[in-house]
């Protein structure tokens, strides 16, 4: 049996029952086969979990070819899109990409790609290696929160809303004020603010970089 049609169908049952739930018994027989099969190709679920990580990196689709003539900021923003865009499609498999570090090969293909591309831009190894990480960290982050499992429906956000509405004025002034604000932001929109802010202060790390550069250079 081929391994890659185990991952995807270990994904597709999680995408449908969660991890926890998922079992190599249940995987088995969704494969209309045995454990014993499974073991040929994973020491365990653990190490399965792993590759269904790296098969759910590997949906994420920014070709090299989308992100020529881009700026290094709408390049990274694309690639941010696209990986926020994948987990949400993903959400009962997100823990994974929070637990472990992505090592497989799409994983590795990915950090490449973006670390190439700081790089290519004037970052530093060290910024860029940092840059690849706070946003692969939001990104994540946010989808955990917003689409992992447990999370609260939308409507929930009237409830919360009006929970604000009702706080006492002379203790919470400001939490009232911003009630509307704070429980109506599209997910869409509040997303790419959140970027955009991280965008910003990587753009002015980048520069006060080059200036330290110029400055001992001149020295």
């Amino acid at each position: 049996m081929d391994a890659g049609l185990i991952i995807d169908t270990a994904l597709k049952l999680i995408d449908e029952v969660g991890i926890q739930a998922l079992t190599l018994r249940m995987l088995a027989d969704a494969l209309n086969s045995g454990t014993a099969t499974l073991y040929r190709h994973f020491n365990g679920k653990d190490e399965l979990l792993a590759l269904v990580a790296d098969r759910v990196l590997g949906e994420v689709r920014v070709e090299p070819e989308e992100l020529k003539g881009l700026s290094w900021r709408e390049a990274a923003k694309a690639a941010a899109r696209a990986f926020y865009g994948t987990l949400c499609q993903h959400p009962n498999a997100l823990s994974l990409l929070a637990a472990q570090v992505p090592v497989g090969p799409n994983g590795l293909r990915a950090r490449e790609r973006l670390i190439t591309l700081f790089l290519s831009h004037g970052f530093s190894i060290s910024l860029a290696a940092r840059a690849f990480t706070a946003i692969g960290h939001y990104v994540i982050g946010f989808a955990i929160q917003q689409h992992g499992p447990g999370t609260p429906p939308p409507e929930d956000q009237y409830q919360l809303r009006d929970y604000y509405d009702s706080l006492d004025p002379s203790a919470y002034p400001a939490t009232r004020a911003a009630a509307e604000e704070l429980t109506s932001v599209p997910l869409d929109e509040e997303f790419s603010f959140g970027l955009g802010l991280l965008l910003d202060g990587l753009e002015q790390a980048k520069s006060h970089a080059v200036r330290e550069s110029e400055a001992s250079r001149g020295h």
